[in-house]
């Protein structure tokens, strides 16, 4: 669980970075979920978007996603959304 310190020093480090995935109107799958998985492990904080034909909302999409990677929600806004997960081998991130 990340502290109030924790997430705003992680919410400053997403405010540069890029989107790398988009969610549609497919959901969250399976291979999705995998490729969430490699880009945590790889990055340890990703940004998506939720496209406007999405079923769901964007806070129902990220926690589903959150869940099944055991990653942490960093921030929620419009149709983006953050996720933070500790790398097991290659860490960068050092939380405050």
């Amino acid at each position: 669980m990340l502290t109030g310190k924790q997430r705003s020093y992680l919410r400053s480090l997403a405010n540069t970075v890029q989107p790398i995935f988009q969610v549609g109107k497919g959901g969250v799958g399976e291979n999705m979920i995998k490729q969430f998985n490699d880009a945590l492990e790889a990055r340890e904080l990703v940004k998506a978007t939720v496209l406007k034909n999405a079923l769901s909302d964007t806070r129902e999409i990220c926690e589903e996603i959150a869940n099944q990677t055991g990653a942490e929600i960093v921030q929620v806004i419009g149709s983006k959304f953050v996720l933070y997960r500790e790398s097991r081998e290659n860490r960068v991130i050092e939380l405050p």
